[in-house]
């Protein structure tokens, strides 16, 4: 991710999940307890006031997994290092070569917390709460990683002045652009998937019918994209990515309502498909090149697994995952894979071809500093600024709405 949102979700508020309060008459007939197989919304449970830490940590895990991979699984690492990462780690490249697979994680969880925090909230809302959770850091990473290119182009060579600020929207890939963020194609994927929630559930008010209604059609378009085969409908449906949204949002209704069969039928379809996926993408049974030589059984565990971990929270199974370090955690998530990578490399070939540090220390090192400046980033930047943004745009809705009336 991406390689998101989450990607916090690669970009999710951390607000504490609480439960509904009374039930909402939109959701449909008036029930106490989940209907299998009925889409008209079943009643809200008794208010829980749980935060679901355990999605923290999950979101930390995710993260630190793509930077793995990104530091000792990836073959474009080995001119930081100055040599080949298989042999400066024989048995963790080779784990570390799935890394990228915290992506898959990320956009389960994106799609299970986009669908808890975008609950009762207006269009306006989620549209503000999104740009001032994403961009504020997305902007320093991108001022960071281009004044490390220009220090050290031997790492990574600097892009033109225009394609560097065609970065700062966000909309390089469409704009067809380089990327001055290696990770920053996951965001592409993430606002899309915002971008047709919010169309199509957000926009008249987000309830379960509406929810399970979007993953459905969602699900048969991505299906349809494939037998079209067409690059526009493969980006607007996204048919690759689509599933793992997906799934998180059914989940994040079954943590929500409850177990129900049509929702885990719509969990256990996006697993089918989301697997499907990444076997074909990461797994080349002719590969050559000693990083792609994956196992597509071992494929098929993680993405299992990611599913699994987050039906776990979902179950309330984690409940007991409540230590407040995930909450710090978590909040380190988005800043720290925004600038593990480039930047990471940067700190890796100052350290190992610079000053000679051993492999091992290099690594622990710089991933130490990665999340030291993920930290100053959250607290310089997203606690002060991403708050600002949002109050100013409300107000300045509000203002503009105030002299429509008139």
């Amino acid at each position: 991710m991406s390689s998101g949102a989450g990607v916090r979700e690669l970009g999710a508020d951390a607000a504490p999940e609480r439960a509904p309060g009374p039930r909402d008459p939109r959701d449909g007939a008036d029930r106490t307890t989940p209907v299998v197989l009925d889409v008209a919304g079943p009643a809200d449970k008794k208010p829980r006031d749980d935060r679901l830490r355990a999605l923290d940590g999950l979101r930390i895990l995710a993260a630190l997994s793509v930077c793995i991979f990104h530091y000792a699984g990836k073959g474009q690492v080995g001119h930081a290092w100055g040599g080949s990462p298989k042999e400066l780690f024989p048995d963790l490249s080779a784990a570390a070569t799935y890394g990228n697979l915290g992506v898959q994680l990320f956009f389960i969880i994106s799609g299970f917390v986009i669908c808890m925090s975008s609950w009762g909230k207006s269009l306006g809302h989620f549209f503000r709460s999104r740009v001032s959770r994403l961009y504020p850091a997305y902007w320093v990473a991108i001022v960071l990683t281009c004044i490390a290119c220009f220090a050290l182009p031997s790492v990574i060579a600097p892009l033109r002045l225009d394609e560097i600020i065609v970065n700062f929207t966000m909309l390089q890939q469409p704009m067809g652009a380089n990327r001055v963020l290696g990770v920053c194609w996951t965001l592409w994927v993430e606002a899309k998937f915002y971008l047709l929630f919010a169309l199509f559930v957000v926009w008249k008010g987000v309830t379960y019918r509406r929810v399970v209604i979007f993953c459905c059609l969602w699900t048969v378009a991505g299906v349809l994209a494939r037998v079209a085969d067409h690059p526009l409908t493969d980006q607007i449906v996204m048919r690759d990515h689509a599933p793992f949204f997906i799934g998180g949002l059914a989940l994040y209704l079954i943590h929500r309502y409850g177990s129900d069969l049509l929702l885990w039928g719509i969990v256990g379809v996006s697993w089918a498909f989301g697997q499907r996926y990444a076997i074909s993408a990461l797994w080349d049974p002719n590969a050559t090149n000693v990083y792609l030589e994956r196992n597509p059984h071992v494929i098929l565990a993680i993405v299992t697994l990611a599913y699994l971990a987050v039906a776990a929270v979902a179950l309330g199974w984690l409940r007991w995952a409540n230590w407040r370090w995930l909450t710090f955690a978590g909040a380190l998530t988005y800043p720290f894979y925004l600038v593990h990578e480039h930047i990471g490399w940067f700190v890796i070939s100052v350290l190992s071809r610079k000053l000679h540090l051993p492999a091992w220390p290099t690594l622990l090192l710089t991933i130490g500093a990665m999340l030291t400046l993920a930290w100053l980033i959250h607290r310089l930047v997203e606690k002060p600024f991403g708050p600002r943004m949002r109050r100013t745009m409300e107000s300045q809705a509000a203002r503009l709405k105030a002299l429509a009336a008139r």
